[in-house]
């Protein structure tokens, strides 16, 4: 229970990484600390990143109800490697925001066997 619990948490965080990208940019780069220039630089990249975090939160919910569990744990290793990848590149919240959560559905996933 625990780990769906934890699993549709990582979901709901990636649905809102993925508005927040594509729909919120404007909001998201000034947290940043983005220029107006930068932010409308990269808002195609930010729309990009966005609609890749919406499909990873919808090929996990769906492996999750479908009970298709190599794939959770693929997807939740996948989030994990990225967090990673996003703390060494960008800023090391990104790890604690999106790489904690997935490290503990992954965790409980593995746990319950």
């Amino acid at each position: 229970m625990f780990a769906t619990v934890m699993t549709w948490i990582v979901i709901a965080l990636h649905y809102v990484f993925g508005l927040a990208e594509s729909v919120g940019w404007s909001q998201m780069a000034r947290r940043f600390g983005y220029s107006k220039e930068a932010t409308e630089t990269t808002r195609r990249l930010a729309l990009n990143q966005g609609a890749y975090n919406a499909g990873v939160a919808t090929v996990l919910a769906w492996a999750l109800v479908s009970g298709q569990g190599a794939t959770v744990v693929a997807m939740l290793a996948f989030i994990v490697a990225m967090a990673v990848v996003g703390a060494a590149s960008v800023r090391w919240t990104i790890f604690v925001i999106q790489g904690i959560p997935a490290v503990v559905a992954l965790a409980a996933t593995q746990m319950r066997g």
